[in-house]
This record gives C-alpha cells, sequence and structure tokens, in this order.
C-alpha cells in the first residue's frame, strides 16, 4: 500500500476503472465490499495506488485541487488511447526543462492527469 494514496470520489466508477484500466494497465487489488457493486476500489498502477470510492452525487463546479501525474513509458503513444477511452487531451507534449515530457488530459470524469515521461538530458 501506498503511504499517500489519491482517492478518486465519483458517480461513473466503473467507467474510470476501464479508463486507468485499459490506459495505464491499472489491477484491482482491494474492493469493498467484496461481492456485488462496489463502494470502494483499489487500484494498482505501477507502484502506486488509486482509490476510486462510488457516490452518487459527488458534486461538481468547484476548482480542481488535484493532479495526479503519472509516469508512463511513451507520452506521445498514449495520445490516442485517452480520448478512444473518454478521456480528452488538453493540448500537444511539451518537453520540459527539468528532463520530463509531459502532456495534460483528464479523465471521463474531468480529473486533471498528467501524462509524464522521462526524457534524456541535452
Amino acid at each position: 500500500m501506498s503511504t499517500i494514496q489519491p482517492v478518486i470520489i465519483t458517480a461513473h466508477q466503473e467507467v474510470l476503472v476501464g479508463f486507468y484500466t485499459k490506459l495505464f494497465g491499472a489491477e484491482e487489488i482491494f474492493r469493498v465490499p467484496r461481492e456485488g457493486q462496489p463502494f470502494y476500489l483499489g487500484l494498482r498502477i505501477g507502484d502506486t495506488d488509486l482509490a476510486l470510492v462510488a457516490k452518487a452525487d459527488p458534486g461538481t463546479g468547484a476548482a480542481p485541487r488535484i493532479l495526479l501525474s503519472i509516469a508512463v513509458d511513451d507520452v506521445d503513444e498514449m495520445l490516442g488511447r485517452v480520448t478512444a477511452l473518454g478521456g480528452s487531451v488538453h493540448g500537444g507534449p511539451n518537453d520540459m526543462p527539468w528532463g520530463q515530457r509531459v502532456v495534460h488530459i483528464q479523465d471521463p470524469d474531468g480529473n486533471a492527469v498528467n501524462l509524464t515521461q522521462s526524457i534524456p538530458a541535452r
């Protein structure tokens, strides 16, 4: 289990499970309850845990205060799959001076996610 675990509260838990599973290879590691529709789903992406909590009305309209940053092998390769899985891409990838290629996306619930890729120093 991660020391710090991001938790997304959503009315669309199944959609987000599909998005994070198909795009990042997330694996279910925990669910409550064990049978039937889960309230809480624990997913693992690489060495990090992400939780999806089902709530019929999670509230909307507030400015986002959390940004997930997920390291991937190839930012450019991921972009075509984001929209196919119900997410959206906001601009193209940029090579940052700190050694990462970064692109801003949103998951199907509108949560901000940065895809990051390490790039060799120039």
